[in-house]
């Protein structure tokens, strides 16, 4: 009698030594379990919610301790290593990138930037922090944690640095460019995290996991709140502009992630994890119906015309 019972995890059945097939029904449980229609409404829906009660989104307990390279499926352990350290140094220098955004926002969508960037005064020093940066700043700490468990050694961070607010005469042209850079970044995040996951259990993957919901929602947020706030484009080429913003982000991850020291067969599971979350996001944008998007938006407490 066979008595066979698979090992599962959040991202499916466990193959210690999986062929692309099996990676890639992974991939496909993790975009059913994390990036349902249902799933990223619901963050979308929370965001007039946080506006006005902003609270982080909390995380279960984590047994740092318990991290270990066996939990590291498929993938060696140095190039694993150099993963995580592209990925920390790129998370790394997150009150650069809510700075940015906020003064963006500031002209446009007050509340968008204290939800993004908190309040400053006028000689820029920080009062609040914004909700995004709450969230957003555990990323580096919790991947240099597993770091550190797995080589022993402390991690650091090479901090790179972000671009840096550069107003023109037109405020909702530049928001606009800048919101498509910040949507292409949310997006590769998610899309990396989430392959990842494929190629990870135990407590690694569960870490990822945290950071990919948390990805989920940013992306959600910021691609529905542009969707309303732009509902026609300011210019005819904005879709092309769109697919230069995500193939320079792509060109960049591939840099920091050291690209050239994966496996081809690591590189095509990611690239089909960036076509079907690609797929999933773009099937949810089609159903963002403007009257669904004036019910979220047209909330009195917002006070920001368009």
């Amino acid at each position: 009698m066979n008595s066979y019972r698979p090992i599962m995890d959040l991202a499916g059945e466990v193959c210690f030594k999986p062929t692309f097939w099996q990676i890639k029904a992974r991939v496909n449980h993790l975009i059913t379990k994390y990036l349902s229609y249902q799933i990223i409404c619901d963050r979308l829906e929370d965001l007039p919610v946080q506006f006005n009660n902003p609270q982080p989104r909390s995380w279960p307990s984590i047994d740092w301790s318990t991290i270990t390279s066996e939990q590291i499926i498929g993938i060696e352990l140095e190039v694993f290593l150099k993963i995580l350290q592209g990925t920390f140094d790129t998370e790394a220098p997150i009150r650069g990138y809510t700075q940015t955004s906020r003064q963006y926002l500031e002209p446009i969508h007050p509340t968008m930037a204290r939800f993004v960037g908190g309040t400053v005064d006028e000689q820029d020093k920080m009062l609040e922090l914004g909700l995004w940066e709450k969230e957003e700043r555990r990323h580096a700490p919790a991947l240099m944690k597993i770091y550190q468990q797995l080589t022993r050694q402390k991690a650091n961070p090479n901090l790179r640095k972000p671009k840096i607010y550069q107003p023109s005469a037109n405020p909702q042209l530049d928001l606009y460019h800048h919101g498509l850079h910040r949507i292409a970044t949310e997006y590769s995040a998610v899309c990396l995290y989430l392959w990842l996951m494929s190629r990870t259990t135990g407590t690694i993957q569960q870490v990822i996991g945290e950071l990919l919901e948390d990805e989920i929602n940013h992306m959600s947020k910021f691609w529905g709140f542009g969707q309303w706030l732009y509902p026609i484009p300011p210019k005819s080429k904005s879709r092309m502009r769109g697919l230069k913003h995500l193939a320079t982000t792509m060109n960049r991850m591939t840099r920091v992630l050291h690209w050239d020291s994966w496996a081809m067969t690591h590189k095509i599971e990611l690239i089909y994890s960036f076509s079907f979350v690609f797929k999933q996001m773009q099937g949810w944008s089609n159903c963002l119906t403007r009257d669904y998007l004036q019910s979220i938006f047209a909330s009195p407490s917002i006070s920001e015309k368009k």
